[in-house]
């Protein structure tokens, strides 16, 4: 139901952000190595702006598109230092007989679930390139068979598309590209869609929503969520209310409108980036 919504949107974001990133990214060379790149949006900018007597802010654009390169590198080796520390720590509370027991379970003997020692009800699949599913002895203990089937289903349809990646990019765009508005609310929506999605395929798996409802209220009932610094997909931390009424009504589906205002606001900024460009071809 949802699948064409988040595409939709991914695609859309990344492509503002990858025209922006590329433009900048060319400008960026063009400094340090010399090249002559007579139709960079970000020289059009400096021609236009020395046209209308506002040279002075070339040296405000240098610095903002420094400043927004240096933030997307620093938001993705921050991204890569954390995964990687919550990484060594989970090794170090391993279960290796439960993990081994849910591979051969449900990963068909791979590598693709870690079953922690850990009292809180924890579920979330992590990683870019092979997503695992990390789970805890605590949410073990607390749900019954059905109920951590509809969770480990849940999980699996992120593992399957590789949802922690697209998140990343996502949240990427909206925070490095924070002049485009939209951008902003395509990652909010499209965590929420990812969600409702995952929650979609474990309730077609089982044939009911029972079993899922109940898993998310017993954890929302007894765990307290402290957000871990880096981007994961979590069964119980996100879009809790969104799904508790999806979850109660799967028929229905949920309804997301595009905003207008945001929209055309969004259109406005990137048909006057269009504009700039067209500019310095004539």
């Amino acid at each position: 139901m949802y699948k064409r919504q988040s595409l939709s949107m991914l695609m859309v974001s990344l492509i503002i952000s990858g025209t922006i990133y590329l433009q900048m990214g060319l400008y960026l060379m063009s400094i340090i190595a010399g090249w002559d790149i007579g139709h960079n949006l970000v020289v059009v900018c400096h021609g236009w702006m020395k046209n209308i007597g506002l040279s002075s802010l070339e040296y405000v654009l240098d610095a903002f598109v420094i400043y927004t390169l240096l933030f997307s590198i620093w938001k993705i080796g921050s991204q890569f230092y954390h995964a990687s520390r919550m990484k060594k720590r989970f090794k170090q509370y391993e279960e290796n007989t439960l993990t081994t027991e849910m591979n051969q379970t449900y990963s068909d003997g791979k590598d693709g679930f870690i079953v922690i020692s850990h009292p809180s009800p924890i579920a979330i699949t992590m990683g870019f390139v092979r997503p695992k599913i990390v789970l805890s002895t605590g949410l073990i203990s607390l749900l019954n068979d059905d109920e951590l089937n509809a969770v480990i289903s849940h999980e699996m349809y992120h593992q399957k598309n590789r949802d922690p990646l697209t998140i990343f990019l996502m949240s990427l765009c909206s925070s490095t590209m924070g002049y485009i508005p939209i951008l902003k609310w395509f990652n909010q929506k499209y965590s929420i869609i990812k969600e409702l999605s995952a929650d979609e395929y474990a309730i077609e798996k089982q044939q009911t929503s029972v079993n899922l409802g109940s898993a998310l209220l017993k954890m929302l009932k007894v765990c307290k969520h402290e957000k871990m610094p880096f981007v994961y997909a979590s069964f119980a931390d996100t879009s809790v209310n969104y799904r508790i009424d999806y979850i109660l009504n799967p028929l229905k589906g949920i309804q997301i409108k595009l905003p207008v205002k945001v929209m055309l606001l969004s259109v406005t900024i990137f048909c006057f980036i269009c504009a700039l460009f067209i500019y310095a071809l004539a």
